[in-house]
């Protein structure tokens, strides 16, 4: 599958993803942390979508991430919020789509290419590493562009929330694709066997 054919695929998982963020976790969020679920998530399952699809197309995951995160606002942000013209919007997919592809390339800028295809087996471990750090960096870059809607008694709250919906959205979602890979694994066993 070229590129340009993984196009489709991210954007429709990031989209599927952040609509179960919306339609499922936000409103129990939202019962529980009223003031931070406006900004951020505590599972915000895209961010996984963000550091797979960096990890497999590098900067080529751009346009597609921003374009589902850009479907995602249109289908699944209120109206009173904003519109997906306004700058402090298209800000905002703009540090979401490329937290996870800084993240990549620190790491490669310090001696330690993390993208795919450098070993046949995946390095969860390091995947869950550069979550983290675009998970930082998303965080800090959210919370510059909103910091004229977010009152300042909240900002500690919901940078953190946003560091901490990341990394679960992450760790969610890599749990979720290695099942998927291990039950091709063994499906792809089985089917050999009973040749």
């Amino acid at each position: 599958m070229t590129s340009l054919q993984s196009y489709p695929v991210v954007i429709l998982a990031y989209v599927l993803c952040h609509g179960l963020t919306a339609l499922l976790i936000t409103p129990l969020q939202n019962q529980l942390f009223p003031d931070v679920t406006l900004f951020a998530s505590l599972l915000y399952l895209p961010h996984g979508v963000r550091v797979l699809s960096a990890w497999l197309l590098g900067w080529r995951a751009f346009p597609p991430l921003c374009l589902g995160a850009a479907a995602s606002e249109v289908l699944f942000t209120p109206a009173e919020f904003g519109s997906i013209t306004d700058p402090v919007l298209i800000a905002s997919i703009a540090i979401g789509a490329s937290s996870a592809l800084v993240a990549f390339e620190v790491f490669r800028l310090v001696g330690r290419p993390l993208y795919a295809g450098r070993e046949r087996r995946v390095d969860w471990r390091a995947l869950l590493l550069v979550g983290v750090l675009a998970s930082v960096l998303n965080s800090v870059g959210q919370a510059f562009v909103f910091s004229d809607r977010i009152l300042p008694d909240h900002m500690a709250s919901i940078v953190a929330t946003y560091a901490a919906g990341d990394l679960l959205g992450l760790v969610v979602t890599t749990l979720g694709l290695m099942m998927v890979f291990r039950w091709m694994r063994i499906a792809r066993q089985l089917n050999g066997a009973s040749r």
